[in-house]
C-alpha cells in the first residue's frame, strides 16, 4: 500500500448534475491573491481531483510528494474522487462555499457555471495562448475553457470516446471492424454465437447512455442545430435526427447487449470488467480507460483495438466528429493561495510530468504539446488521441454541455429508452419541456 500521509480521501456516491447553489459575484471576480505574483511557499494547498482509485490516485500523490521536496513548508491536501462521486462532492463544496484552491472541472456548461458564479479565477494573463505557459498546451484544449475571450481552465488531459474491441473475438466470430452503425448491429449475432457478449454496457449511473446518444446526435443532427439546441434560449429540439438516434441506440441495446432493458441495473464498472476479462467483444470507452483494459485479466494488449462508433447510413450530421473533450482544473477565485496554486499546476503540467501522466499505468493523454508519443504512451492511447486531434470537432459530453435541467431530462430519457418505459418521441417531448422551463 502506498503511503497516504499527505492525502485526504472523500468518496460520495451520487448522480446529481451540478447546480451552483448560493453563488454570488460574477466572472470578473478576482482571486484573493494575484495569480501572477511570486508565490509564498507556505501553508496548505487543497486540491480536488478526479483520480481516486487505482492506478490513478498515485499520480497526484507522487506530484505532491515531489513538489514538497522542493517546497517543504507547503502542505498539500488531496481530496480524491471518482468520475461519479466528484459530481456530488463538487456540488456539496460549492453550496457550502468550501471549494478548494484547485478543483477538477469538465468543459461546457459545467465549467461555465463556475465562471458565471465568480468561482473560477481568470487565468488569462498566465495561461492565455500567447503566454509562455499557455504555449505549452494545444490551442484546442485551452480554448475549451475559454469564455468571452478569457481563459479560466488548466487543461490536464484530452479525451475521446471509442468502441474498444477484442481482436481475437472478432477473428473467432469471423467478422471485420464495422464501417457503419448497421454493420455494427448486424455483427452481434455472430459474436454471441462465438461465445461473447457482443457489447458490454452498464447504465446504472445513467450517463453511459448519454455518451452513445451524444455521438449519435452528432452524426444525425447538423452541428449548427445541435449547438443552438444546447442553449435553452435558442433551442427548438425539433430535428428528426434526435428521434432517429434514440431509436438507433435502443436497437443496439436490444440486439447487442446481454442485459438489454435490464442494463440500467448494471454498473459501468461491471461492463468494464466484462470486456477486460474477455467475456465481452466490445465496450464503448474513453481514451482514459484504454490502459486499464489490458491489465492481465483476460484481454491481451495485442488483441485490443479501437474504432469510432460507426456512422449510421444516411446520417445528416457530421461524420467526422468524435465525442470527447479535454478535462482540467480551475483555481478558486477566492483563494488566498492562487499564486501558489498556479505554481503547483505549472509543475504538474511540465513536460516530464505530462509524459508520466500519458504513459502506463495512468494512460491519461496530456494536453501538453509533445507529451503523447508512441514512445511515452500505449499504442491505443496514441491512436485514440491522434484521432481526437484530427477530428473535425469534438462533441462535448451531453451531461455537461447543456444546462442542468436539460441534462437531467436527457439522463432520465436515456434510462427510459433502455428500459422500454417510453418512446423516443416522448423522451424528446420531456427534453423540450425541460429546455423551455430553463429559458
Amino acid at each position: 500500500m502506498r503511503p497516504r500521509a499527505l492525502t485526504t480521501f472523500a468518496v460520495v456516491a451520487g448522480t446529481s448534475v451540478l447546480t451552483l447553489a448560493g453563488c454570488s459575484g460574477g466572472p470578473a471576480n478576482a482571486p484573493a491573491s494575484d495569480i501572477a505574483a511570486k508565490p509564498e511557499f507556505s501553508g496548505t494547498l487543497s486540491i480536488l481531483t478526479k483520480f481516486a482509485g487505482d492506478p490513478l490516485s498515485s499520480y497526484f500523490e507522487n506530484l505532491a510528494a515531489e513538489y514538497r521536496r522542493t517546497h517543504p513548508e507547503v502542505k498539500i491536501e488531496l481530496i480524491q474522487e471518482t468520475d461519479q462521486s466528484i459530481k456530488d462532492k463538487t456540488k456539496t463544496l460549492t453550496a457550502s462555499d468550501a471549494l478548494p484552491d484547485i478543483y477538477f472541472t469538465w468543459t461546457g456548461n459545467w465549467a461555465e457555471n463556475f465562471v458565471r458564479g465568480g468561482r473560477a479565477a481568470d487565468l488569462t494573463k498566465v495561461i492565455g495562448p500567447d503566454t509562455p505557459w499557455g504555449r505549452t498546451f494545444s490551442k484546442a484544449s485551452l480554448s475549451a475553457f475559454a469564455y468571452d475571450g478569457h481563459y479560466y481552465g488548466i487543461p490536464l488531459y484530452n479525451n475521446g470516446k471509442f468502441m474498444g474491441y477484442n481482436k481475437a473475438a472478432f477473428d473467432k466470430a469471423g467478422i471485420k471492424v464495422p464501417t457503419t452503425f448497421e454493420e455494427l448491429v448486424s455483427s452481434c449475432p455472430a459474436l454471441r454465437k462465438a461465445g461473447y457478449e457482443p457489447v458490454a454496457f452498464g447504465n446504472k449511473d445513467g450517463w453511459p447512455a448519454l455518451h452513445y446518444l451524444q455521438q449519435l446526435f452528432a452524426y444525425t443532427v447538423p452541428n449548427a442545430t445541435l449547438q443552438a439546441d444546447f442553449r435553452p434560449a435558442t433551442a427548438t429540439l425539433d430535428h428528426p435526427g434526435y428521434v432517429t438516434a434514440l431509436k438507433q441506440f435502443k436497437t443496439l441495446v436490444d440486439k447487442c447487449t446481454d442485459t438489454g432493458s435490464g442494463t440500467n441495473g448494471v454498473l459501468y464498472t461491471s461492463a468494464q470488467e466484462a470486456f477486460a476479462s474477455g467475456k465481452a467483444a466490445m465496450y464503448y470507452q474513453e481514451v482514459l480507460e484504454f490502459d486499464n483494459a489490458t491489465t492481465g485479466r483476460g484481454l491481451k494488449p495485442d488483441d485490443f483495438g479501437i474504432f469510432p462508433l460507426p456512422v449510421p447510413e444516411g446520417a445528416g450530421g457530421d461524420p467526422k466528429v468524435i465525442e470527447g473533450a479535454p478535462e482540467g482544473y480551475l483555481v478558486n477565485a477566492k483563494s488566498p493561495r492562487a499564486a501558489l496554486a498556479i505554481d503547483f499546476m505549472k509543475f504538474a503540467t511540465g513536460l516530464g510530468n505530462a509524459k508520466k501522466l500519458s504513459a502506463p499505468p495512468y494512460g491519461q493523454p496530456s494536453t501538453v504539446v509533445g507529451a503523447v508519443t508512441p514512445e511515452t504512451s500505449s499504442k491505443a492511447v496514441f491512436e485514440g488521441i491522434e484521432a481526437v486531434n484530427h477530428a473535425s470537432q469534438l462533441a462535448i459530453w451531453l451531461d455537461t454541455v447543456t444546462v442542468p435541467e436539460v441534462a437531467d431530462a436527457w439522463l432520465a430519457g436515456g434510462e427510459a429508452v433502455v428500459s422500454g418505459g417510453t418512446t423516443p418521441e416522448k423522451v424528446l417531448e420531456s427534453v423540450r419541456r425541460a429546455s423551455a422551463s430553463a429559458k
